[in-house]
């Protein structure tokens, strides 16, 4: 009877900070782009004087205030499992990580932590333009936090700008080239994207719940009309991002993108696989299903072009879950192709007149509410795993980068994270979709705000979805 192997302290604790990490960019892929949607929503009230932009803008601030908090929480975990699982990795990348993660902090987090508070109870507090100053400058804080870190993520990828020391440590030695490595452009640019397209499919998924519920409501229909031309001009803009990444990812990492295709062989003409179980003892792709010449046409731009396997690379740098790179790879291509048909779909749509009646496809859009989420995890899921064996790619192998903690610690550590992260998230997301499932409504109200104190000047706005005619700008309209 065969022996029952247990688990290394590599595996818990890469398998502890994949739980961590995946339940943490769920939120900042969502609130990235809800914090730009929420810009644009109030200076389009700003600028046209409509209450129907500052009613959808108040009923998805509320959302924001809970999904930030939740991914602020969320990331506090992580960094101190450098310390606890990672201390090696740690030690070696801290001279160029640690001031990257330090300037996140020091320009993202401050901006966002100053302006946060104006921005989620201001709205009686302070005047329009100040508000809308502060709303602009947390979603700016989002984009330079998410710049920060992609950088740090890039140069784990793609290192330049360093030397390394006789003790194995990494110092920098030019720090432009450490913050625009090779691949962080591509991976700032289709993250950020993807964040976008992810608050894209949320907000159009509840847009749509709405309209099929009453679909005569201004406010679901300005959120579905906006959620749907992010869908129509994103989406594809994704895909040639994409492809311009896979291909940044070819040049330095291409024994992920070997995964990634399932290509064992070196070959020209090669396949873009659709199907198929990558097997890396027999050194073959079972059950393999392609398009013959596609990988070579979007990896070479070469329809002929001669495309590396894995059996002309050492077996060291192969990823260690093949059919995991391989079939998160295509889960993401499949939802993003999905979502270009949901954006094309809905440009017909309008031209046709239709948009807000065909509920064929609001359940459609419905249905693709979580799609950017699992994307976005998909994508990370390649990004991550096809990096292994290295923490560092090429230079510093993950089994060199762990604590010296034995298993039953980890795995001890584990069990607690995954019943607080289940119980405490699990709470979080169901109150998230109680918000989603409420109706939006003339007067929305924000987060609470205690007795309401107004700024001189600012009378209440009617209660129409009209512009205030007559009002040198916009006025408030007073918190139920």
């Amino acid at each position: 009877m065969p022996s029952l192997t247990l688990p290394s302290a590599v595996d818990l604790a890469r398998t502890q900070f994949a739980l961590t990490i995946v339940w943490h960019f769920l939120f900042p892929a969502f609130t990235i782009g809800l914090a730009s949607f929420l810009a644009v929503l109030e200076g389009r009230w700003l600028l046209t004087g409509r209450a129907v932009y500052l009613d959808t803008y108040r009923y998805w601030l509320k959302v924001f205030a809970v999904a930030f908090a939740m991914g602020v929480v969320s990331g506090l975990v992580m960094s101190y499992q450098f310390g606890t699982n990672w201390s090696v990795f740690a030690d070696r990348t801290g001279p160029i990580l640690g001031p990257l993660l330090g300037y996140e902090v020091l320009t993202a987090f401050f901006l966002e932590a100053g302006f946060l508070g104006v921005m989620l109870f201001g709205l009686e507090r302070v005047g329009p333009r100040l508000h809308f100053t502060a709303t602009c400058l947390v979603a700016v804080g989002t984009l330079m936090s998410a710049f920060w870190i992609l950088s740090a993520n890039s140069w784990m990828h793609t290192l330049t700008g360093h030397t390394m020391g006789a003790d194995g440590r990494f110092a920098p030695a030019d720090w432009w080239a450490i913050v625009f490595n090779p691949s962080f452009p591509y991976r700032f640019a289709h993250t950020v994207t993807g964040a976008y397209l992810t608050t894209a499919m949320i907000v159009g998924a509840v847009g749509a719940l709405h309209l099929l519920r009453d679909g005569k409501n201004s406010r679901a229909r300005v959120m579905f009309s906006m959620a749907m031309w992010m869908a129509a001009i994103v989406a594809p803009a994704q895909l040639v991002i994409g492809d311009l990444h896979g291909a940044n990812t070819y040049e330095h990492q291409p024994a992920k993108v070997a995964a990634m295709e399932g290509h064992f062989e070196t070959q020209s003409r090669a396949p873009a696989l659709v199907f198929g179980w990558p097997d890396d003892e027999a050194g073959e792709t079972r059950g393999a299903l392609g398009i013959p010449g596609l990988a070579s046409l979007y990896l070479t731009h070469d329809l002929n072009g001669t495309v590396k396997g894995l059996k002309d690379m050492p077996r060291s740098t192969w990823p260690t879950n093949l059919p995991l790179v391989f079939w998160s790879f295509r889960i993401m291509v499949g939802l993003g192709m999905l979502m270009i048909a949901l954006g094309l779909a809905s440009l017909w749509l309008r031209w046709k007149g239709r948009l807000y009646d065909a509920t064929w496809f609001q359940r459609f859009a419905v249905a693709m509410g979580p799609s950017g989420l699992i994307a976005v995890t998909a994508g990370w899921t390649v990004t991550e795993t096809g990096r292994q064996p290295f923490t560092v790619y090429g230079l510093l192998r993950t089994a060199d980068s762990v604590s010296p903690v034995a298993a039953p610690a980890v795995a001890a550590s584990l069990a607690a994270f995954a019943v607080v992260y289940l119980v405490v998230f699990g709470a979080g997301i169901w109150y998230l979709l109680y918000l989603f499932n409420q109706t939006p409504h003339v007067h929305e109200s924000g987060p609470p705000t205690g007795v309401p104190v107004r700024t001189a000047g600012i009378t209440p706005a009617p209660a129409l979805d009209t512009p205030h005619h007559g009002a040198s700008r916009p006025a408030f309209q007073p918190a139920e």
